[in-house]
């Protein structure tokens, strides 16, 4: 019998993804970082076998974050409701999955290149104002 994916080892292998996405690192290249293929991180990545807390450390060297980084958000952290931890701000100015597309990572890689601290202020909010405007619809 198959033991299914825990919801907590799916979360934290999609962090890991989404962090080897946003600096435009292959698998293969992170598979050889760990000295695995890079169907093994695949495996990881879906949560299909579990990362162990020594690997975990490595990853987080490599893909420059903290430990922490992969359990944000997770389900059954402390306070954790509706996707939501309790003691921490809106998460929704924070890194999502729904950003780890090719426009979204697009975009926060261009917004990462921006020098100016005042423009990127600028455009984050313009970003805030167009999502308070109705939407739009053509007929």
């Amino acid at each position: 019998m198959k033991k299914a994916a825990n919801d907590v080892d799916r979360h934290v292998g999609g962090r890991v993804r989404m962090r080897r996405m946003l600096i435009g690192m292959s698998q293969e290249k992170l598979g050889d970082a760990l000295g695995l293929t890079f169907q093994q991180v695949q495996k990881y990545e879906k949560g299909t076998n579990r990362i162990s807390a020594s690997r975990l450390q490595h990853l987080a060297g490599i893909l420059g974050v903290g430990i922490d980084f992969f359990y944000d958000g997770a389900p059954g952290s402390p306070g954790f409701e509706n996707g939501k931890s309790g003691f921490s701000e809106d998460s929704s100015h924070g890194y999502s999955a729904d950003l780890m597309n090719a426009e979204g990572l697009k975009l926060l890689r261009a917004f990462q290149r921006i020098g100016s601290p005042k423009v990127r202020r600028k455009l984050v909010e313009l970003a805030v104002a167009l999502e308070a405007e109705p939407e739009v619809r053509s007929e």
